[in-house]
This record gives structure tokens, C-alpha cells and sequence, in this order.
């Protein structure tokens, strides 16, 4: 396929229902703000898309202008400013419909994790959120999508059945594992590279309850804790999901009490089988170290965001990430030395290794761009960035730990936590170099004009 030229003429932002700002208009700050607000966005002009027809019209104007153009829902995953071009903003656009004799979920382009889970728990079924609902479902499933669940039923891509997408042409595209087969396969992993989904439709879980909470720690034990849920990870079945976590907390009346102010190291736990063999089966990291807080329950689904307990209002926030091969005791020590108890001025917020494997590794039922099946584990950084000088700390810790952990990994990265993009080279370690090469060439039939050329994105071929 090969982008039309219309002329500018042909189309125009007039033809647009939602609202068309630029900057200095009222309303425009607020248009551009998502939820990570390290990344500023300053576009020429940002679009409040109500429907698929306003991002045709939008995806049509930029085209015959030759305007770059980016997507934002909630902004979970801004990692890059913005300061040019056209922003569509998908916020107005949150229908979920819910097909409980099909266990499917069809939504659109806006919604976020809490709108399905919402509209699903009534009829007991579950979806692949990751560990916040407040997250969008669109962006997150174009990376791939890792949920809590992930060991036990895949990643969140493996349960598309199709989409609605805009190519750049301002073509309407309905994608499957028959129709447009290349299209859906880079959309699976691939992120917004080869045009903007609109509408996506995926399968549900028969799944009303789980055990779900956290074992927490004084950051003093993080050792013991840590070397036990290691050889742990090494024994459980795919039903039981993990993470251990060190929480540098500040003290801010967000974040609950007794946590507030504290360094802990936490295992977080959600058990998909039988309650009675999951308590069994967590027992020995209630005996690992001193246990100060244990939230592990029964739980609805829908009270995922309990497990994790991220934070719910916008903030200044740099995430990176690395795939890792194994968790041997070398490099839990190398861990240790970097982030561990004996770093008291360590300025990340949260560092995290993630329990992979199980469906994790499966391959996908319709081949998809995801490039993470290999790893047994996945580490994880989170920072609060402030002045300069904090800015600073965070990127030489998050710098030095990666550096420190790298023979230990697989190279690779996922790319909805990638963090800032950096340069091709940076941005192509989020997928194998065959699986790049494919999205080159998809990038190249949908958007030879690199028009969605924003944040993590790849070059044409």
C-alpha cells in the first residue's frame, strides 16, 4: 500500500466535531497534560478526537500538510515531549461494549483498564490489565501489553482478536489474524507505528476472584527476602505471579500509612487457582524475613489495583527497563550492591523485578512483534523526577544499575517501559533484529512518510 497526497484543500480541522486547539487557547494545557508530566507537550495544534471519524479527518489533514502527528490517551506512556506537529487525543472516546456469551471486550480508542474491568466484572469475566487500571488499553496492548496475570494467561496482545485502525492515508483499516494479516501482526508489539487503532477487540477472562496482595518487609531484610523469592520463582506453577519490589517512599499523605516515608522490600503476589494452595504455596515469603505488612487476600479481579498500589495522580515520573536471562546469586548480589539497603541516597522510587516465564514464553497463537518470550525475569525502574540535581541522581542510578545488570540480560527492552527513546539503535532494542527489519517493512507499506514519528517508533525501511 502506498499513502495518498491529497491536496490540503480537500480537508480541513473545520470537519473535526471535537475540539481543534493551539497553543495559547483556552483549554489547550489541558488538552496536552498526561499523566506522566515529564514529558511537556507543545504540539502546533492537538485534536479531542470524539470518534473514529474525527481521526480519519485529522489523519487525512496531516497527510496533505506533511504534519507529524502523535496519539495520547491517558499518558501513562509519555516519555517524549512533543513540540511540534499534531497531537489527537483519544480521552472522549471510552465506549466499552462487553460480550458475555463471546467473553469479549470491544473498546475504544480511550478507554482505560478501570472502564473494562468495570463494564466485565458483572458477568465474573477478567481482562489482562497491567498493574494500574488507570492505564489506556489501547497503548498498552499495541507494546504488547505485560499483565499481572502474565504467567498465567500470556500477554495482553496474545488476546486480540481484531482492530480498527487509521494508516496515516486516512484509509479505515479492520485488521485480523485473516484480514490485513501484516497490519495486525505489527500491531501486536510493534506500538503505534503503522497507524492509530481506533477500536480494539479482545477475549475475557472467566475469572470473578483471585489472591492478590503484598508481603512487605523493612528495606533492612531486602537481602533475605529477595534470595528466597529468587529460588522460589524457580519451583511455582504458571498459576502464581510475581514480583519483588524496593519502595523508597516519600512521605506524602498520597501513599497509606504504615508505608508512608519507608524503605521496603515487597513480594507482590496474585494466585489464579485454588485460595487454600495459594496460601500454602506463599508461605514461605511470609517466612523469609520479618513481615511489617501483608495485604495477600481473596479478592474480585476488578480490586487488582490493591496488589500494586500505584500511584493514581499524574506526576514527573522516568521509567526504563531491561530483560533478564536469569536471577543467578552473582547477579542478586550485583543487584543488591546497586539499589540494595547499603544505597540509602538511592533516588529511584521503585526498582523492580518481575517473575516472567509460564504463558510468558509461550509463542503466540498468530505470530505478533512481540520480542520478550525469552526472559525469565523483568527489571523495572521508576523515579520521581524534580530540580536538575535530582534529575541528575535518578539518571546515573537508573544508568549504573542497567550497566551493572547487563550480563545478566537478554539486551532487549519492552517498549511500553522502554523510557525515553533514544536514538534507532536505542529504540531497536526493544525487539529481535529480524522482528525490527519486519516492522521496518510494515512501516514503510503504511507510513512511508514516517508521519508517526514520535516517541518509540521506527524508521522506515
Amino acid at each position: 500500500m502506498t499513502a495518498t497526497h491529497p491536496t490540503p484543500a480537500l480537508f480541513a480541522l473545520s470537519d473535526i466535531k471535537g475540539p481543534v486547539l493551539r497553543p495559547g487557547e483556552d483549554g489547550y494545557a489541558d488538552e496536552v497534560t498526561g499523566f506522566n508530566l515529564s514529558a511537556l507537550h507543545t504540539p502546533d495544534v492537538v485534536i479531542g478526537a470524539t470518534g473514529t471519524d474525527d481521526i480519519v479527518a485529522a489523519m487525512r489533514w496531516a497527510t496533505a500538510t506533511n504534519t507529524p502527528v502523535a496519539v495520547q490517551a491517558t499518558g501513562h506512556g509519555a516519555n517524549f515531549p512533543i513540540d511540534s506537529g499534531l497531537l489527537i487525543t483519544t480521552t472522549r472516546m471510552t465506549d466499552v461494549r462487553i460480550d458475555p456469551a463471546n467473553r469479549t471486550a470491544t473498546t475504544a480508542a480511550g478507554a482505560k483498564w478501570r472502564h473494562v474491568l468495570d463494564a466485565a466484572a458483572p458477568h465474573g469475566l477478567a481482562a489482562l490489565t497491567g498493574t494500574s487500571t488507570d492505564a489506556g488499553v489501547v497503548g498498552y496492548t499495541l507494546g504488547g501489553g505485560l499483565p499481572v496475570l502474565g504467567r498465567t494467561y500470556g500477554y495482553a496482545a496474545d488476546l486480540v482478536r481484531s482492530f480498527q485502525v487509521v494508516t496515516p492515508d486516512g484509509t479505515l483499516h479492520d485488521a485480523n489474524r485473516t484480514t490485513e494479516p501484516e497490519l495486525f501482526w505489527a500491531l501486536r508489539g510493534g506500538k503505534g507505528n503503522v497507524g492509530v487503532v481506533t477500536q480494539l477487540t479482545f477475549d475475557l477472562l472467566d475469572l470473578p476472584r483471585v489472591l492478590g496482595g503484598g508481603i512487605y518487609t523493612p528495606g533492612k531484610h531486602t537481602e533475605p527476602l529477595l534470595r528466597a523469592w529468587a529460588e522460589w520463582t524457580r519451583t511455582v506453577p504458571n498459576e502464581m505471579c510475581s514480583a519483588f519490589s524496593l519502595l523508597r517512599l516519600p512521605p506524602i499523605p498520597q501513599i497509606p500509612e504504615p508505608l508512608r516515608g519507608g524503605f521496603w522490600a515487597r513480594v507482590a503476589i496474585t494466585w489464579t487457582g485454588d485460595t487454600e494452595e495459594g496460601e500454602r504455596l506463599i508461605e514461605p515469603m511470609r517466612e523469609a524475613a520479618p513481615v511489617a505488612v501483608d495485604t495477600v487476600e481473596e479478592m474480585d479481579f476488578a480490586e487488582v489495583d490493591r496488589i500494586y498500589l500505584e500511584p493514581q495522580d499524574p506526576l514527573p515520573a522516568r521509567e526504563s527497563c531491561a530483560l533478564l536471562h536469569d536471577l543467578t546469586p552473582d547477579a542478586i548480589r550485583t543487584f543488591l550492591d546497586q539499589v540494595g539497603p547499603d544505597n540509602p541516597d538511592c533516588p529511584l522510587l521503585l526498582v523492580e523485578i518481575r517473575h516472567m516465564g509460564g504463558a510468558l514464553s509461550r509463542p503466540a497463537a498468530v505470530e505478533d512483534a512481540i520480542c520478550a518470550r525469552d526472559a525469565e525475569y523483568f527489571l523495572e525502574t521508576v523515579a520521581v523526577l524534580a530540580a536538575p540535581p535530582a534529575a541528575e541522581a535518578v539518571e546515573q542510578a537508573t544508568a549504573a544499575l542497567h550497566e551493572a545488570m547487563a550480563p545478566y540480560g537478554t539486551g532487549r527492552t519492552m517498549v511500553n517501559i522502554h523510557g525515553t527513546p533514544g536514538d534507532e539503535q536505542d529504540r531497536a532494542r526493544a525487539w529481535t533484529p529480524e522482528v525490527y527489519a519486519h516492522l521496518q517493512h510494515a512501516k514503510s507499506t503504511y507510513d512511508p512518510e514516517n508521519l508517526l514519528r514520535y516517541g518509540h517508533t521506527v524508521t522506515p525501511a
